[in-house]
């Protein structure tokens, strides 16, 4: 589909044809396994659903063209599609990753790809000194999270990838921001990563994993392990998430508006010790955040004053659901210490045992501001 589309054009017809067949405007769910040959090796360009399929098609040349890529994949789940760009290593290789990630990626990363010789340095992506430091002669990935999950620091893509040494591929997981935020190929990624599950889905109802890149030779590698290792999406998963697509732009920009009231009013009360939010003057990085994001997000992070002042307030919402994940259109909190990242609780990027993490939905603003109130009045 035509490049010179806007994304909210794009969520809902790229990859979206009505079916040749019946006219649907829906994608059709192509709930078989396999598919009839006409004779050995000789088919419609489908054998079997766990190499393709055509709802995952649809997804996937949807997913392409909102990240302004050329070749997207499909997976299971958000960490299936990091495992999968990690099986591009050999051991011995060398991968520079940003301190503060989602906990199932240090987990994945130091629990399980270390054990086979893969092996990782850990560092803070706003010091450009320290990135280049970081590299050696055997680095073959830099990841990066922007904003990152929870601290909600930025990773300015295009500087980093300006010292990135050749040879040295540049992921960056965009599943906080979304495509409607910012799209870092074009900003000079040679891989995005998204938890599907997220806001691309954005109904809390299925689990996925997107890959996208420009790279043909690259495409060709990670879509050999797509099949090979086989951890991939139902006809289900990708309807599901193909129907959430078609309204990211509109819940993006009703996120972006209530996280950016919540994180002011937020500001302003004496229990918040500080705010995490791209959208606030007083974030760090809130000029690198007008440049390189269309709206600061829907996600807050806020440091309280200890540990058990965060999990008194977690478990006195009424809107705000105690939940893991992140994304959907109904508001979800939680406290990352104890819950989504609890395998980093011994490691050196730990995160605050005071930290709590909103996703802040769709609802009324006002409902929500007055839930997040008396959470924290119910502190003294």
């Amino acid at each position: 589909m035509s490049e010179n589309y806007h994304l909210d054009t794009l969520a809902i017809h790229a990859g979206q044809e009505p079916d040749p067949t019946t006219g649907a405007v829906m994608t059709p769910i192509y709930q078989t396994s396999t598919y009839v040959q006409s004779a050995p090796a000789q088919h419609k360009g489908y054998e079997y659903s766990r190499t393709d399929n055509p709802t995952r098609t649809a997804l996937q040349e949807c997913m392409a063209a909102i990240e302004g890529g050329q070749f997207a994949l499909a997976f299971a789940s958000g960490l299936a599609a990091i495992d999968t760009v990690l099986r591009l290593l050999n051991p011995g290789d060398h991968v520079v990753v940003g301190d503060d990630v989602y906990g199932g990626t240090y987990r994945l990363f130091e629990k399980v790809h270390a054990r086979y010789g893969i092996r990782f340095t850990w560092v803070d992506l706003t010091d450009l000194d320290a990135v280049k430091a970081a590299f050696k002669p055997e680095t073959k990935l830099l990841w990066l999270e922007t904003p990152t999950n929870p601290m909600m620091k930025l990773a300015d893509i295009a500087a980093l990838k300006a010292v990135t040494p050749s040879g040295v591929r540049v992921v960056v997981d965009n599943t906080f921001a979304s495509p409607a935020i910012q799209q870092p190929l074009k900003l000079g990624a040679d891989i995005v990563m998204h938890s599907t599950t997220k806001y691309l889905g954005g109904h809390s109802d299925v689990v996925g994993g997107m890959l996208v890149m420009n790279d043909e030779s690259l495409y060709q590698e990670l879509k050999f392990l797509q099949n090979a290792v086989g951890a991939v999406p139902g006809p289900m998963d990708c309807f599901l998430t193909l129907r959430g697509i078609k309204t990211l732009g509109l819940r993006i920009e009703r996120h972006s508006q209530n996280a950016l009231a919540i994180a002011r009013m937020l500001e302003d009360h004496p229990r918040v010790e500080r705010v995490l939010y791209p959208g606030l003057e007083s974030h760090p990085q809130y000029e690198l955040a007008k440049k390189q994001m269309r709206y600061p997000g829907g996600m807050i992070s806020i440091i309280l004053a200890s540990d058990e002042a965060a999990r008194r307030m977690v478990s006195r919402t009424k809107l705000f659901a105690l939940a893991e994940s992140l994304g959907g259109v109904e508001s979800l909190i939680e406290h990352p210490y104890s819950m989504t990242h609890a395998s980093t609780a011994d490691s050196d990027i730990a995160v605050p045992p005071g930290l709590v993490r909103l996703s802040v939905g769709i609802e009324h603003v006002d409902d929500l501001m007055a839930d997040v109130r008396q959470a924290l009045e119910s502190l003294a």
